[in-house]
C-alpha cells in the first residue's frame, strides 16, 4: 500500500471510531419515551412533573439536539453549554457557548442560570443531565472566596505543568460549588439522570467533567497534594482554601453513600472501549492485522509518539508484534508539559 492509501485507510478507521460515539446513536440506545414514561438504560421513570435538560461539554449541543428529537414536548426547560464554535440549532433547550479549556465569565453566568432552573424542584420532577468531555471547564462555579480569574489561573498552571485530567479535576472539584457531586444537591429532591460520554481513563464517574452528579472519591488533602507535587505557585486564596479544607474547616464534597445520591442515576453511554472496538472492527474488515494495546495510555504526547514510531519500525523490520499490513490501536489521554513559550496541548 502506498502512503495515500494508508492515510485513507487510517481516516476510515478513525471515522468508524468517531461514529461509534455519535450521540445520535449512543443516546437513542439508552433513552426512549412512551406514553409519558421515560425509559433510560432499561429503568422506567414516570414523567409526572417537570423535565429539565441541562448539560455541558464539547458535544453537548449535538446531545441536546438528539434529546429534543426523542423527548420533544415533554421537555419543559433546559440549558446546555458548549465551547465556542460548536453551537447547533435547538428548539426547547437554551444553548450557550463558553470558554474551553480555560473557563470564562460566560460559562460562570451559564452556571448561575442552570442553578436557577434547578431551584424549587420536587420529587415529581426529572433532571436529565448531559455530561461529556470539556464539561469541567464549561461549568465553572467558583467556591466562596475564589474568583473566576483565580480558577482560570490554576487551570492554566495545571495544564501547562502536564497534570493528568484526574489531577486537574481533583483540584477543580475542591474549588467549585457545583462539581464533585454538588450539582446533585442543587437538583434534589428531583430524580437526576445523567447521560455521560466518558473522556477519562477507567471511566471514573467523579472525574468525567469533575463528576457533578457523582460521589467524590477525592479530598481537599488530595487536591493540595497535587498542587505541591507540581510545585505550583497558586493564588493565596486557592492555597488557603485547600489547606483549610484539608484541616476539616470547610465541608467536603459529598462522598459515596451520601443520601443526596438516592435519586441519582449515572449512565456511561460512550467511552474509549467503545471507540477502540469500533476502530478494531473496521481495521479487520479492511484486512489489516490488528493489535489493540489498551485503553489506558497516559504520558507525554511526544513519548507516546516515539513509542508508536518504534513499534512501526519493528513491524517493518521483523514482523513483530504483528506482520504488515498492520493497524496498531490504543486509547487514553496524553499530556503536554509546557517548558518554553508554547501553548501546550
Amino acid at each position: 500500500m502506498n502512503t495515500r492509501e494508508l492515510r485513507q485507510s487510517a481516516r476510515l478507521i478513525w471515522e468508524a471510531a468517531m461514529n461509534a460515539a455519535n450521540p445520535a446513536i449512543c443516546i437513542r440506545n439508552f433513552v426512549q419515551v412512551n406514553e409519558g414514561v421515560l425509559s433510560v438504560g432499561g429503568k422506567e421513570i414516570p414523567l409526572r412533573g417537570k423535565l429539565i435538560v441541562i448539560g455541558a461539554g464539547k458535544p453537548s449541543a449535538k446531545m441536546a439536539q438528539v434529546v429534543e428529537e426523542i423527548l420533544g414536548k415533554h421537555i419543559t426547560g433546559g440549558l446546555v453549554v458548549t465551547k465556542y464554535g460548536h453551537a447547533l440549532p435547538l428548539q426547547r433547550i437554551q444553548l450557550i457557548e463558553a470558554g474551553h479549556p480555560i473557563p470564562d465569565a460566560v460559562g460562570s453566568r451559564a452556571v448561575q442560570q442552570t442553578r436557577q432552573l434547578l431551584s424549587g424542584l420536587s420529587s415529581e420532577d426529572v433532571v436529565l443531565v448531559l455530561i461529556s468531555g470539556g464539561g469541567s471547564a464549561l461549568w465553572p462555579a467558583p467556591a466562596e472566596g475564589i474568583t473566576l480569574e483565580e480558577k482560570q489561573e490554576v487551570t492554566s498552571l495545571l495544564l501547562r505543568a502536564g497534570a493528568t485530567i484526574r489531577e486537574t479535576n481533583a483540584v477543580r472539584k475542591h474549588l467549585s460549588d457545583m462539581k464533585g457531586g454538588q450539582l446533585a444537591r442543587w437538583a434534589a429532591p428531583a430524580h437526576v439522570v445523567s447521560l455521560i460520554i466518558s473522556d477519562v481513563i477507567g471511566d471514573a464517574l467523579d472525574f468525567i467533567a469533575s463528576g457533578p452528579t457523582a460521589p467524590d472519591t477525592t479530598s481537599f488533602s488530595d487536591a493540595f497534594a497535587i498542587i505541591e507535587k507540581y510545585g505550583l505557585q497558586v493564588p493565596e486564596a486557592v492555597s488557603e482554601r485547600l489547606q483549610n479544607g484539608a484541616r476539616g474547616q470547610i465541608p467536603e464534597t459529598p462522598k459515596p453513600g451520601d443520601p443526596v445520591f438516592k435519586n441519582v442515576d449515572n449512565h456511561i453511554i460512550a467511552n474509549n472501549q467503545l471507540l477502540i472496538d469500533a476502530a478494531a472492527g473496521k481495521a479487520r474488515e479492511m484486512n489489516f492485522n490488528t493489535l489493540v494495546l489498551g485503553t489506558e495510555v497516559e504520558g507525554e504526547a511526544k513519548d507516546i509518539g516515539r513509542f508508536f514510531a518504534a513499534i512501526g519500525r519493528e513491524i517493518a523490520r521483523s514482523g513483530n508484534p504483528i506482520k504488515a499490513p498492520a493497524c496498531i490501536l490504543a486509547a487514553g489521554e496524553t499530556t503536554v508539559t509546557v517548558r518554553g513559550h508554547g501553548l501546550g496541548g
